[in-house]
């Protein structure tokens, strides 16, 4: 692609010869909640503690209800805000355990030392629910700087917590994710290198272990957005990410088999088309809507922030795309 030269992304992709159609559908994003006890610069969902958007009860049933049917989803990856926070959230994942199904929880680590959390960490490891935790750095400043002080040391205390209760270890099936963003503006470091880099730091300095290391793009929405607004940094931000197109990245990308649920119900393609309320292939659809996930049409809505998940090596959900 020439330098210096800013492009649609629909353009650029017709143009690179690549195919977003969504296959089968085999994970099942939901977004719980946008209640946090956190209020992190990069956060595209922008939440905090003062959000009170939930997800109620009987969302929760229908989505079971639909999972019940669809055999070929495998994964439902719970996120928020702190998922944890939902007052039906273990219901939820304990439901989804008793199918067979595995379950992911995108959990900020500071949400277990939260009132009436004390015991969720244990839930999780008896339920052998997959824990993604952020983690920007392995340096303090640099996370008290992104997420607020005095959270590297909580999330350290966490991690050594799922660590006593076999997260992380071999053997024990509990798997512990940590998850890269760039604290400055520039894409993710080559996530191979970075995880030694992790791994080295935390077990030297806390005894701590944990699996995979996730590198993901902050994207060029919400309160990413305003701050890069603010500082006057958006278009040499949404340059670098254009100028980093990679074909092979936007042929991987996580929404050709993966679709996303908001806390309210509707349907969209990704979690970042939710927070810009970029409805499913441009169209309002909700669970009460369809009878089975296989009938979500494969069109994907695209639009520019789509540059965030094809720059450089790509960036997911579940890390790096190459």
């Amino acid at each position: 692609m020439e330098k210096g030269l800013v492009k649609n992304f629909n353009v650029v992709v017709k143009e690179s010869d690549v195919s977003l159609l969504r296959d089968e559908i085999k994970i099942l994003q939901v977004n719980i909640g946008k209640k946090c006890n956190q209020a992190c610069h990069h956060c595209h969902v922008e939440a905090g503690p003062n959000r009170t958007e939930n997800m109620e009860l009987k969302t929760i049933e229908r989505l079971l209800e639909l999972l019940a049917k669809d055999s070929n989803i495998h994964t439902v990856d719970i996120t928020g805000g702190a998922p944890e926070l939902n007052p039906h959230f273990r219901y939820f994942v304990s439901q989804i355990r008793s199918m067979g199904k595995d379950v992911i929880d995108r959990c900020n680590l500071t949400v277990l030392y939260e009132k009436e959390q004390e015991d969720t960490a244990e839930f999780l490891a008896e339920n052998e629910v997959q824990v993604v935790a952020s983690l920007p750095c392995y340096l303090e400043d640099n996370v008290d700087g992104q997420r607020g002080k005095g959270v590297f040391g909580k999330s350290i205390d966490a991690l050594i917590k799922l660590n006593e209760l076999g997260y992380g270890k071999e053997g024990t099936g509990l798997v512990l994710n940590l998850v890269y963003n760039p604290v400055g503006r520039h894409l993710p470091p080559p996530q191979q290198q970075l995880e030694k880099d992790y791994k080295k730091h935390l077990k030297k300095e806390f005894g701590i272990v944990f699996n995979n290391l996730f590198t993901i793009t902050n994207m060029p929405i919400k309160r990413y957005a305003h701050m890069l607004q603010r500082e006057g940094k958006m278009e040499e931000y949404m340059q670098l990410l254009v100028d980093n197109f990679n074909p092979v990245a936007a042929d991987n990308v996580m929404c050709k088999e993966l679709v996303s649920i908001g806390w309210d119900g509707y349907i969209y393609d990704c979690d970042f088309n939710q927070m810009l309320d970029i409805p499913l292939n441009w169209s309002i659809r909700s669970v009460w809507d369809i009878d089975s996930f296989v009938k979500v049409e494969p069109k994907i809505a695209l639009d520019n922030h789509c540059f965030g998940c094809t720059a450089g090596s790509g960036s997911s959900c579940g890390g790096a795309l190459l």
